[in-house]
């Protein structure tokens, strides 16, 4: 990111396929092109690409621009979900035998959270709206649906599950970590940032916050609460378990783990991603359930919670949760350090009878 923005280096900008680039300025997307490497007999040119938050406006697109950006369409198509208006898309019918009907796929898609789309014989139409777009999408095994339907779940307030995401590699291989990175560190999109992130941006859901000692059963109340008011729940247990089993994993030794850089946390591989009913963590696109409850990562998971540098690297992974919808947080230091903002904070306590009818 730069100046509010995004930078991109060594860009391959061969003239037959910038095509996407010029129909985003025609929107009204703020995208500035430098070449740095000039085009030879064996090379194309490279150049940065800036690109700015800027308000799209919708646009048609006929087949004398479909060749400059075939494989640019499933991106154009969620651009045009955000866009002001109705975009029509004619003349692209080679959309329909690429690595899935994408005509088909994208349409589909899009209806399934929440856009207006409708699939024309070579094209499609899509009306544009503000609304929070929430739901599940199939990728159908093809790199470039899954990425572009990512970056759109990426958007503050948008809450989209992408099937099979580990097809992105096919492409890009770390895609999902790069794009983490960038909705952690980047403004939201159509906004400028004030200042670090509080745990509850502009355009998030409310956040619930549910502390207390050990065996008071907050971890069942906020299950609960989250179920009844159709939010999604954080167990931050289960980020620090998470974290214990990954660096078990890696054979990285425990008493190597005070030095841990976030930079090598980062390396993890470790990944929120939105489940139906809760935020659960993936390593290395494998979803992570039993393997958080063995007897190693519950001997050693507590010496891991007490790692700063784990704790500050989980903070921004923890706030970022928030900003994909109503959340209901469960754990310690969830109302004071993590989201001090909250919209309702809970400290829950229960009678010793209580607590050790739950501990037995």
């Amino acid at each position: 990111g730069v100046d509010g923005g995004l930078r991109i280096d060594r860009v391959g900008l061969n003239p037959t396929r910038t095509g996407l680039l010029h129909v985003l300025a025609r929107m009204g997307g703020k995208i500035d092109m430098i070449i740095t490497e000039r085009e030879d007999s064996w090379r194309e040119p490279l150049g940065t690409l800036f690109a700015a938050p800027s308000e799209l406006n919708a646009t048609q697109v006929d087949k004398h621009e479909v060749s400059g950006m075939i494989d640019e369409f499933p991106v154009l198509a969620i651009l045009a979900a955000r866009a002001v208006g109705t975009t029509r898309i004619t003349g692209a019918s080679e959309l329909r035998v690429k690595e899935s009907d994408r005509i088909r796929v994208l349409v589909e898609n899009l209806r399934r959270i929440g856009v207006e789309a409708e699939e024309l014989t070579d094209g499609m139409e899509i009306v544009g709206t503000d609304q929070p777009q929430i739901g599940r999408v199939r990728s159908h095994h093809d790199h470039r649906i899954a990425m572009a339907f990512g970056v759109l779940g990426a958007v503050p307030g948008n809450q989209i599950e992408v099937e099979d995401p580990a097809v992105a590699d096919v492409s890009f291989r770390g895609f999902w970590e790069h794009l983490r990175r960038l909705t952690i560190s980047s403004p939201n999109v159509g906004q400028k940032k004030q200042g670090k992130s509080n745990g509850v941006g502009a355009a998030a859901g409310s956040v619930i916050t549910v502390d207390g000692p050990a065996g008071s059963g907050k971890t069942t109340t906020a299950r609960e609460v989250a179920k009844r008011l159709k939010c999604r729940y954080l167990d931050s247990g289960a980020l620090y378990r998470a974290v214990t089993f990954a660096l078990l994993e890696k054979e990285i030794p425990p008493e190597e783990w005070p030095s841990l850089s976030t930079e090598e946390l980062n390396r993890l591989g470790l990944r929120l991603e939105l489940g139906s009913e809760t935020l659960e963590v993936s390593l290395q696109d494998v979803r992570l359930s039993s393997e958080l409850r063995t007897v190693d990562v519950t001997r050693h998971v507590s010496q891991v919670a007490g790692l700063s540098a784990v704790r500050e690297w989980l903070l921004d992974v923890q706030r970022d949760a928030a900003e994909k919808g109503g959340l209901v947080a469960d754990g310690r230091d969830m109302g004071t350090v993590v989201f001090p903002n909250a919209a309702v904070k809970v400290f829950l306590v229960a009678g010793i009878e209580e607590r050790a009818r739950r501990r037995l």
